[in-house]
C-alpha cells in the first residue's frame, strides 16, 4: 500500500482546489452545467481535517494555512455569486440576457444619471413594479416618474429636460448600434433600477 506523505497530500490539496476554482468559472460563465459540489465536499473534508491536525513542519504548516485561505476566500466569492445567480442578479447572466435582446434588435438602457443630476436608490425586492407599459415619446417623462413614484423612489430633481437630454446624448449611440433611422422607448424596472428599454422604432 502506497503511503502519502503530508507534503504530497498538500500538493494534491492544491491541484484539487485549482481545478475547483477552474470548474466553478466554467459554471458561472454557462458551460459547466452543474455547479462543482462533489470537489468541494471533498476539498472541504481535507481542509477540516487539517485544520484540526497538529502541523509541526513550519513549512508544512504554511502551505496550508496559505491553501486555507485561497480556500476561504474564494468559498466567499463562490458563495456571494451563488446567490446573485438564485436572485437573479448575476451580472454576467443579465450581460447574456442583454446580449439576446440586442441580437433580437432590443437594446436595455439606463438614462444618464448624471445627466439626471441624481443617483435612483435601489428598489426593495419584495414588491418590485414589473414593467411600465410602452409610452409614446411625449408621455415618457410621465411613464418613468410614475414607475419611479410606484417604486417609493424620490422624483423631486428629476425633470423633463433632465430625462430628454440624458434620452438625446444616448439615442445616436443606440441608433448606431441597431442599424435604425428610429428608436422607440420602454420604460422598465429591473434589477433595482428604472430604466429605458430601447428598441428599433
Amino acid at each position: 500500500m502506497e503511503i502519502v506523505t503530508q507534503d504530497e497530500e498538500l500538493k494534491l490539496l492544491e491541484i484539487k482546489l485549482n481545478q475547483l476554482k477552474l470548474d466553478y468559472e466554467k459554471y458561472f460563465i454557462g458551460t459547466r452545467p452543474t455547479e462543482p459540489g462533489q470537489l468541494r465536499s471533498e476539498i472541504q473534508k481535507t481542509i477540516i481535517k487539517w485544520s484540526n491536525t497538529r502541523i509541526t513542519n513550519s513549512a508544512l504548516r504554511f502551505k496550508f494555512n496559505s491553501l486555507n485561505g485561497r480556500y476561504q476566500a474564494f468559498k466567499r466569492q463562490w458563495d456571494s455569486v451563488l446567490r446573485q445567480i438564485e436572485a437573479g442578479t448575476y451580472k454576467r447572466h443579465i450581460f447574456r440576457a442583454n446580449l439576446h435582446d440586442r441580437e433580437r434588435g432590443v437594446i436595455d438602457e439606463a438614462p444618464d444619471l448624471a445627466a439626471l443630476g441624481r443617483a435612483v436608490p435601489p428598489i426593495a425586492a419584495a414588491g418590485a413594479p414589473a414593467a411600465a407599459p410602452r409610452a409614446a415619446a411625449n408621455d415618457l417623462f410621465d411613464a418613468y416618474r410614475a414607475a419611479m413614484k410606484s417604486a417609493g423612489q424620490d422624483t423631486s430633481s428629476l425633470s423633463r429636460a433632465k430625462l430628454e437630454a440624458a434620452i438625446a446624448k444616448q439615442e445616436a449611440a443606440v441608433k448606431k448600434q441597431l442599424g435604425c433611422a428610429k428608436v422607440a422607448f420602454t420604460v422598465v424596472v429591473q434589477d433595482g433600477k428604472v430604466k429605458l428599454k430601447a428598441a428599433a422604432g
